[in-house]
């Protein structure tokens, strides 16, 4: 029985676990929280930090295969294991490209793909240099996630609200279309592409709010989207899967926004639409078996359920049975005790032959279901 690890007890963790039942494996989480939502879902679960070395180290000497939810875990540690043998999904050389957002633009730069342009920026008062840049998006360099670590800069008036840290300055792209692309790759480098999604952005909480897949965009629009998807990838060098988020701007021109190094958000409606699933997808690759079909079954939507603002405390789903009538939804909680105002909770997948009844329903659900405290 091959013993794998996941560094990082969240969602992902969540719904990696639930799809390795099917395989045989043992499972290991390392995460802080006892009742994060993988918990009780491994076989083995350890307490510990993901940013400590010893912490990640002890807790990967005893395993056969490793992978991560979240990038910011201890880098060095999963060095010193590789070279021990045990087997990091990704690398830690691809890691360490992704999880600093300089090094990843940097890094696209190199690799000659399309991304919009950047300067880098070590504290606050360096903005005062690149006015002309403006408008334009900041990113910390490390450490952001879920809409954190990513500010808006319109005017000299935002300077105030970004990271007085290294950080990216990324000219602002005039968006027509977020995409995402998720891309499995094997030892062997075979591939495996999902179909393109199309990525509506809560522009507040700088989060998914819903999904549509396939995507409906111009057939040239896709095959560029792909094609870059596929360069970014296959040049970071690392099996494992990888979702790759992509503008589309009003010429249809496509510009790589961020990569993920792992399973994400974007193909979370695989689960029911594909016949195997992103988290069935790195299992396969994990456990060296074939690369599983990427096809849709059908159609899809993801909704993503997030704490109502102003609500922090025990977390309570109105109308949970309302969508559970709908035909061809799927509900996905994800064990969270407590809510807070844009903590993602769940989300809910649409099954549908019509575009126009996937919407219908997104809007429908995001009318219906709210999380809010008890």
């Amino acid at each position: 029985m091959i013993k794998a690890g996941i560094l990082g007890g969240g969602q992902l963790g969540r719904m990696l676990l639930q799809a390795a039942a099917n395989y045989p494996v043992e499972t290991f989480v390392l995460e802080n929280d006892t009742e994060c939502p993988s918990a009780h879902l491994c076989h083995y679960f350890t307490k510990g930090n993901i940013n400590s070395f010893d912490d990640v180290y002890n807790f990967g000497k005893q395993l056969d295969v490793l992978t991560i939810e979240i990038e910011n875990v201890n880098y060095e540690a999963l060095i010193k294991l590789e070279q021990e043998g045990v087997k990091i999904y990704p690398k830690p050389s691809a890691l360490k490209i992704i999880k600093n957002k300089i090094a990843q633009k940097q890094f696209y730069k190199t690799i000659e793909v399309p991304t919009s342009d950047f300067v880098t920026t070590n504290n606050r008062d360096e903005l005062t240099l690149h006015k002309d840049f403006l408008p334009a998006v900041h990113k910390i360099a490390e450490g952001g996630y879920d809409g954190k670590g990513v500010e808006i800069l319109k005017t000299e008036l935002d300077f105030e609200h970004a990271f007085d840290s290294a950080a990216v300055l990324e000219k602002m792209v005039e968006i027509k279309k977020e995409l995402s692309v998720i891309i499995a790759i094997n030892e062997k480098g075979q591939t495996a592409i999902y179909n393109t999604v199309d990525m509506v952005v809560d522009k507040q909480l700088n989060l998914l709010s819903y999904q549509l897949s396939p995507a409906n965009i111009p057939e040239k629009v896709l095959w560029k989207a792909e094609a870059v998807a596929l360069k970014v990838v296959k040049e970071l060098n690392s099996p494992g899967i990888f979702a790759v988020e992509l503008f589309a701007d009003v010429n249809d021109n496509i510009f790589v926004n961020e990569t993920a190094p792992r399973v994400h958000n974007s193909g979370h409606h695989s689960i029911e639409a594909c016949y195997s699933s992103q988290f069935d997808m790195l299992w396969r690759v994990m456990l060296n078996y074939p690369l599983g079909n990427t096809e849709h079954i059908l159609p899809a939507a993801i909704v993503n359920l997030v704490g109502e603002a102003e609500n922090m405390g025990n977390a309570h789903y109105e109308g949970l049975e309302d969508v559970l009538a709908m035909d061809n939804v799927f509900v996905h909680i994800y064990g969270k005790k407590l809510t807070k105002p844009g903590r993602k909770m769940g989300h809910i997948t649409i099954l549908s032959k019509e575009p126009q009844e996937l919407l219908h329903k997104v809007n429908q659900i995001k009318n219906i279901l709210k999380v809010t405290a008890k």
